[in-house]
């Protein structure tokens, strides 16, 4: 099977529009309406009675909704000319020299319609075309000319389709209170499609190929079974596609580092999980505009998160500490190690590195690295304390995190000195005087 589903074992077949235009239209003052149809054209044999012996020729055969049956047209010396200057976009033109027309197609695939265009040339030429194997010519299924199907609506076990597969064309495709446990790998091969929603299953994990899907621009899973999330889809094509993710209502504990990598995201939807806390480098995803993660079990945010810039955020129903600037967890390593002035040094200095120079474990160290209240980035020796973050800092609008008209939420920090901690504690006294 081809992309469009159709068989090439005993006739050429090609799925585009196609518009023919009379050439002698204009000598009588008329001319062509300028609109394509969609059709699909073959390439085959047609018993011409007029001819001795009721031999076979090879004809194109065009057929369209309105016109099953097809119009035929003979191929052999019969092609005055190809243009295919825009063959790489799906167009071509061929140039019939009886009837006078042009037959101008549109919207095909590329690949396909390169073969098509091979054939019709050895067709024309009438040489070799013994080697391809063509059966006569006949009318086509009314499924074949109809426009693609670009959405699909399932919110019934009983419509899930079984025996059938999904139209290739899909953009858009709901499966929904289906009970489905795992994701349906035919939905994988549908290369077109911008939004899956599989909200209201029963799916326990994700396939590392919805990462293939590289036209996917929002992926809806609310209601379902996750307990995780893989590293394989943050570093798939979504990274490049996905704008709008929703994982509410699952069972979600952590995200992984790598999460942070799909930095396309405009709207994340973490409500009514399971999470004990946000990935640690939040703050690359710069283009997130709508963040939502109520009633899950955060007790503090990650320091990245001020970095954001949002323009609405919902932290409300999670297990937020109560900050602690003065009492801080102290890690400093006086002297510092020369593991740790090195690491400072390789983030402060934007030094390439990787598991080529470094070892693996040094490289996850320096992925994981601090970043002081000075901006200054620390690894192991540090000062970290709980602090209220004015959620109006980095969003627009705030949803009030608890009942009592909160707008403040707990934040990590960390402080790469005593001077550093020493200042803010400073003006932390100053603010609360």
């Amino acid at each position: 099977l081809d992309s469009f589903g159709l068989s090439f074992r005993d006739t050429m077949k090609l799925q585009c529009e196609v518009e023919v235009i009379n050439r002698m239209l204009p000598t009588f003052g008329m001319r062509n309406r300028g609109k394509g149809n969609r059709a699909v054209l073959s390439i085959g044999k047609h018993h011409d009675r007029s001819i001795k012996n009721n031999s076979s020729t090879i004809h194109l055969l065009i057929c369209t909704l309105k016109d099953k049956a097809g119009c035929k047209y003979k191929l052999k010396e019969n092609i005055e000319q190809f243009f295919t200057k825009f063959v790489e976009e799906g167009k071509a033109t061929i140039r019939l020299k009886e009837p006078a027309v042009d037959v101008c197609l549109s919207k095909a695939d590329v690949n396909n319609l390169k073969n098509f265009l091979s054939t019709l040339r050895l067709a024309h030429r009438g040489s070799e075309i013994d080697t391809i194997p063509l059966s006569n010519l006949a009318p086509v299924k009314t499924s074949e000319v109809e426009k693609p199907k670009a959405k699909m609506v399932i919110t019934s076990r009983k419509d899930y389709p079984l025996t059938t597969n999904f139209p290739y064309s899909l953009e858009f495709l709901q499966v929904s209170y289906c009970k489905l446990a795992r994701v349906d790998m035919r939905m994988l091969y549908l290369r077109k499609l911008q939004k899956l929603d599989l909200s209201n299953n029963h799916i326990r994990k994700l396939p590392a190929t919805i990462g293939d899907l590289s036209c996917l621009s929002e992926l809806v899973l609310h209601n379902n079974h996750l307990e995780t999330f893989s590293i394989a889809l943050c570093t798939s094509t979504l990274q490049k596609s996905l704008q709008f993710l929703d994982l509410s209502h699952n069972r979600l504990r952590a995200l992984p580092i790598q999460f942070c990598q799909l930095r396309e995201l405009v709207h994340l939807k973490l409500d009514d999980n399971e999470l004990l806390r946000l990935p640690y480098r939040i703050g690359q995803l710069t283009k997130l505009r709508f963040f939502s993660v109520a009633r899950n079990k955060l007790p503090y945010l990650p320091c990245d998160f001020q970095k954001l810039c949002l323009e609405n955020v919902d932290l409300f129903g999670n297990l937020f500490e109560q900050p602690s600037p003065l009492a801080p967890m102290i890690q400093l390593q006086i002297p510092m190690t020369l593991l740790e002035i090195a690491a400072r040094a390789t983030v402060n200095y934007r030094i390439a590195y990787g598991p080529c120079i470094l070892p693996a474990h040094l490289c996850q160290d320096l992925d994981l690295t601090k970043t002081c209240f000075c901006r200054r980035p620390c690894l192991n020796s540090f000062i970290q304390v709980v602090v209220n973050l004015n959620l109006h800092q980095v969003s627009h609008t705030v949803v009030l995190v608890d009942n009592m008209g909160g707008t403040e939420a707990p934040i990590l920090c960390y402080f790469c000195s005593l001077t550093c901690y020493s200042e803010f504690l400073d003006k932390y006294h100053q603010r609360n005087r």
